[in-house]
């Protein structure tokens, strides 16, 4: 899963992350929220790690959402990589009691706008002027999926 972060990383223009994940620091994440945060992915016949999602709660949000994050493989975007893991990741927020789940996405994400629009996020917010690790300033747009529907 980190190489799989890091290639995307490394191509840049779509995660907010700008720097490269040390070994480890996937799993120390993994271990955070105990009981309010959930991992699934996607891997092949291989087992090669094609797309992970993960939920997980934010001290900006309120206590019944939780923010998520989607990554799949670099040249494996459009084949139904993310829907697969969303119909999981919902089913997961609702045992663990959220109420919604924020995707908070770069506003130049085109892809990923796309995806979360398409699960049925709604836009609620737009962050302007958001600083990157790298320096670079990027609005963010904040979107909402509902759980009860």
């Amino acid at each position: 899963m980190t190489d799989l972060l890091n290639e995307i990383i490394k191509k840049g223009g779509t995660t907010a992350h700008t720097r490269p994940f040390p070994p480890g620091r996937l799993r120390e994440e993994m271990r955070l929220y105990k009981g309010q945060t959930s991992w699934v992915l996607v891997e092949d016949d291989a087992g090669d790690v094609l797309g992970f999602q993960n939920i997980m709660p934010n001290q900006r949000l309120p206590s019944d959402a939780a923010d998520i994050a989607t990554f799949v493989k670099l040249g494996q975007t459009g084949l139904g990589i993310g829907s697969r893991l969303f119909e999981f990741t919902k089913d997961e927020a609702r045992k663990l009691g959220y109420a919604w789940i924020n995707a908070t996405i770069r506003a130049d994400n085109e892809s990923g706008l796309i995806y979360y629009q398409s699960r049925g996020f709604e836009t609620y917010n737009q962050i302007p002027g958001n600083k990157l690790a790298d320096g670079t300033i990027i609005d963010r747009i904040c979107k909402r999926y509902d759980l009860s529907v």
